[in-house]
């Protein structure tokens, strides 16, 4: 039968260039078309819709289930659905089955919203810590829409199925159906939005359900998870969920940050799946149909080729050692023992449904010989059911005492295929879209209508005021505004041929800090009725700052976070600040994907001409004005110049905000006297230093003595010593000279800011308690690089960070685990794992054969470097960018080693603290075990043990 059959010869692809009419007119007649797509609705009637249920919309994972409705299932029998409605679409009268599919689709789409509504507490929660009893359900009561199971019962948290959801929720839009209709739906969708956009440092349980390959109940990071949420957040940003009939407020808005991190990590981690799962299936439909997670052909390439290992003659394995539904799997026991999955190497079952994925992705891409190459490996595996439709098992596995045959002989067995009593229904979906596309049913682009099978350069331009994902494919020009903060500053900048803008020049457009951005933010998708808050306060990054908003009427321009006056001391090194600068910039220049191009404000202070490196930066910005910075293309000029070239995003939502919220512009400096006409005028801040103390004879003195040498010492680190002393004995509160000890700690610590002495800055920060601006990003990049952290002072105990944690864990356990045994060391430490993830992003081969990277040890490593070239001052006592410099230095020991003569003794030394092994250690060490196991057990065997 038609149905059946899957001959070649009736194989059609069209270009991506080929309209639909074209498409249309290649077809062999209308009434050949009208009658194979009536066949299509039957068997879609008949194996799909036969098991929707009538109240919740809902789809189980097979049809003879009728209690357990599945989101995933039922999103990929929405859109089979919703396939055939749009071929139906070309036909003049279809009888009213277009209208039925095409409300049958949202039907379903709109049953999972319903059910996810009733759940907003849990997104709210979630939003604020990523936690597994907050997520939010994949399995639903298939006729009430009621939870099921419990968080205890079942693993709901997987980030990929929302992010799924979002993706299809466009694409039907896009399409013209209607399915979100209240403003409360559309605040909902938002929050959906905040809750993919953290998949990059959020551990869930993946595509199959179970977290680790081990199956003990652990979630881990997932790149199908994180490539998914990248693709879902590209899609629905800037999409007006009421369509072309939508307002204003009914647009959903996407942190390009957040989405940048997704990307890069996403693409980071690929080939790979996890740290459990070298290669898993489920990254097939994230590069591929439907997500298009990467458009990098090597990436892409790498991706494939590493897929292609899981192939079998019935199907893909969806990963090695994969248990579930192996004879050998116990079906009574929901987790695995220790070392339990060793037991299914070899005879994992085998999945027809990645042969249709397969066959999908060849037509996207024009592989016609792909798709004949599966078509006929899809074809034995395909049976019928009575009414003569074609019937996907789901799997098929190795027959039972026939496991230790496939494991000596891989293939040999024949394999059954599941229990035939009932169609599942997610490979029955794919079949259909399969099927409608090779018999040139359904062109690509019906199936695709936000193209995202095409880069983003390429795809057709959004309609609309909105910002899209639609960067370009030539060389990126960064536009840079320069505002001083005062007109004496751009005076004396003048002087050297700098041009700037003061804050008053530029009006009425608004220099803002990005905090103020945050703020508005935090309006965007509230909800009182639903008891969600909008987007938490994260910090917007360097891409978000990039573009020019207009805010209630306002125009407003926002400098980037290394310009803000942080609590943390790094931005007091303007050495780092010039590095920060150069790095930003290279930054926007090679993540920007937004149509407009990006403009960058740099905002220059005061305070930064007082510092000795101010002529650096002098330089940097002279190189500006060239219209380079290190082989980027920057535009230097006036921002009233720039702004038609820009990327403009409007925050309509903020007119129906009914309080007023306050913007607060940066606010310009005004003097009296212009004054300093060049360098020599300013007064510059003055080394610092001073003869170190001994105040271990404190610890048993009273506290009125304590206060008293507090008062008579003119030396800033013994005075924050002696402080420290007070602030152990008395805690923060206690008073004298009429201010608390925190108080007196933080002007100290502000004033040790002014002089550079920053062996007294860090004691300073670190009594305070202080953390790292947004650290938790930098170790997740350490993370998703296959490595470990671990914190803590040689000899005592370590603490290692093996999955991303949040701002508030990480100050907590630094806190407990090194400031006890090394004040300093608190900060330090943090300062270590911050350049450690900058670092691992741009340079990954410094941290070869390095598995976990201990801070406290590599600390050391750093004073070893020091000793050896006799430095005058200790590692704490450097600034922030020669902190940088030495790590740097010591991590890339392997390429200097040889040519400054370094003797042997210090190269292992240094090797040592970095925990650095030869390439191929561990896996030599992996055979020698399992040889040697191998030689115990024969030996074992002979002497009858």
């Amino acid at each position: 039968m038609l149905r059946v059959e899957m001959n070649p010869s009736t194989y059609f692809v069209n270009s991506p260039d080929t309209s639909e009419g074209e498409s249309h007119l290649k077809t062999s007649n209308y009434e050949k078309t009208v009658q194979q797509l009536d066949i299509y609705y039957g068997t879609v009637k008949r194996q799909l819709l036969r098991y929707q249920s009538c109240s919740t919309g809902l789809f189980p994972i097979m049809s003879n289930d009728l209690t357990i409705g599945s989101v995933r299932d039922s999103i990929y029998c929405a859109a089979a659905v919703w396939s055939l409605y749009q071929a139906y679409r070309r036909i003049d009268d279809d009888r009213g089955k277009s209208y039925e599919l095409g409300q049958s689709a949202v039907k379903c789409m709109r049953g999972i919203l319903v059910c996810w509504i009733k759940q907003a507490s849990r997104v709210e929660k979630f939003k604020k810590n990523q936690s597994l009893k907050h997520a939010l359900h994949c399995k639903f009561h298939l006729m009430t829409g009621a939870e099921v199971y419990t968080e205890e019962e079942y693993n709901h948290l997987q980030i990929d199925v929302v992010s799924l959801y979002l993706i299809y929720l466009v694409q039907m839009i896009s399409s013209g159906l209607q399915i979100v209709y209240t403003k409360d739906e559309v605040t909902f969708v938002q929050n959906l939005v905040y809750y993919v956009e953290r998949a990059y440092r959020t551990p869930d349980f993946g595509m199959w359900e179970r977290g680790t390959r081990y199956n003990d109940g652990s979630p881990e990071i997932h790149a199908s998870s994180i490539g998914m949420a990248k693709s879902a957040l590209e899609a629905i940003n800037g999409c007006n969920l009421f369509g072309e009939k939508g307002a204003s407020w009914s647009v959903v808005y996407v942190d390009i940050d957040a989405h940048n991190r997704n990307r890069s990590i996403f693409e980071t981690l690929l080939p790979r799946e996890s740290s459990s799962k070298e290669i898993d299936v489920s990254l097939m439909p994230t590069v591929s149909y439907p997500a298009f997670g990467t458009h990098d052909e090597h990436l892409l390439a790498e991706t494939k080729k590493s897929l292609l290992t899981l192939r079998g003659t019935y199907g893909f394995k969806r990963f090695s050692r994969d248990g579930y539904k192996c004879p050998l799997e116990d079906p009574c026991e929901r987790f695995y023992k220790e070392g339990q999955t060793k037991e299914f190497e070899g005879v994992e079952c085998e999945w027809p449904l990645f042969y249709i994925y397969m066959i999908i992705d060849g037509v996207f891409r024009n592989l016609p010989e792909q798709v004949e190459e599966y078509q006929n490996l899809l074809q034995p595996r395909i049976s019928t059911d009575s009414h003569g439709d074609p019937v996907i098992p789901m799997y098929f596995s190795v027959m039972p005492g026939y496991e230790d045959a496939e494991k000596a002989d891989p293939g040999s067995q024949h394999r059954r295929g599941a229990p035939s009593n009932g169609y599942h229904l997610w490979s029955q979906a794919l079949f259909v879209i399969a099927q409608l596309l090779t018999g040139g049913l359904l062109h690509i682009n019906e199936l695709d209508p936000i193209r995202r099978y095409l880069p983003s350069y390429n795809r057709p331009r959004k309609a609309g005021r909105y910002s899209a994902f639609q960067g370009i494919a030539t060389d990126l020009v960064v536009q840079v505004v320069l505002i001083a903060e005062s007109a004496r500053l751009q005076a004396m900048m003048g002087t050297y041929g700098i041009q700037t803008q003061t804050p008053h020049e530029v009006e009425p457009v608004q220099i803002c800090s990005s905090s103020q951005l945050v703020k508005i933010y935090q309006h965007l998708g509230v909800n009182k009725k639903l008891g969600l808050e909008g987007r938490p306060s994260r910090p917007i990054g360097a891409l978000g700052t990039s573009k020019i908003y207009r805010v209630s009427g306002k125009t407003v321009l926002c400098y980037p976070l290394i310009f803000e006056v942080s609590e943390f001391y790094l931005y007091r090194d303007m050495a780092l600040l010039i590095d920060d600068i150069k790095t930003e910039l290279q930054f926007i220049g090679r993540y920007w994907r937004l149509s407009g191009r990006p403009t960058a404000c740099l905002l220059i202070r005061e305070e930064h001409m007082r510092d000795p490196q101010f002529k650096e930066m002098l330089d940097l910005l002279a190189m500006l004005k060239k219209g380079y910075c290190d082989g980027l293309k920057v535009r230097v000029g006036r921002l009233q110049n720039l702004i038609s070239s820009s990327c403009i995003e409007h925050l309509d939502f903020m007119n129906k905000i009914e309080d007023d919220v306050e913007i607060k512009p940066f606010k310009q400096i005004e003097h009296e006297y212009i004054g300093y006409q060049s360098l020599t005028d300013v007064p510059r801040v003055l080394e610092y230093s001073e003869t170190e103390r001994d105040i271990s004879n404190f610890d048993d003195r009273p506290t009125w003595d304590i206060v008293e040498a507090i008062r008579n010492t003119d030396g800033i680190y013994a005075k924050s010593k002696l402080i420290g002393v007070l602030l152990k004995r008395e805690g923060p509160h206690y008073e004298y000279s009429g201010l608390t000890v925190r108080e007196h700690l933080r002007g100290l610590y502000h004033h040790a800011g002014c002089l550079h002495c920053w062996q007294v800055v860090r004691y300073c920060s670190s009594l305070l308690g202080h953390t790292v601006d947004s650290i938790s990003p930098f170790i997740t990049a350490v993370l998703v690089h296959g490595k470990q952290i671990a914190v803590g002072v040689p000899g005592e105990q370590e603490t290692v960070f093996d999955k991303p944690l949040t701002p508030a864990e990480i100050q907590k356990i630094l806190y407990s685990t090194v400031q006890p045994f090394d004040v300093i060391g608190a900060v330090l430490q943090q300062e270590v794992v911050f350049y450690c993830g900058r670092l691992i992003g741009t340079n990954p081969k410094l941290f070869s054969g390095i598995l976990k990277i201990r801070v406290g040890w590599v600390l050391e490593a750093m004073k070893i470097y020091l000793q050896l070239k006799k430095s005058s001052r200790p590692l704490e006592a450097l600034s922030p960018r020669e902190v940088r410099q030495v790590l740097h230095k010591v991590l890339s020991v392997k390429d200097w080693a040889r040519q400054e003569r370094l003797p042997t003794l210090v190269r292992r030394k240094l090797e040592g603290c970095l925990c650095r092994v030869p390439q191929g250690f561990y896996l030599q060490v992996f055979k020698f075990i399992s040889e040697s196991v191998f030689v115990i057990n024969i030996l074992c065997q002979r002497c009858g043990m």
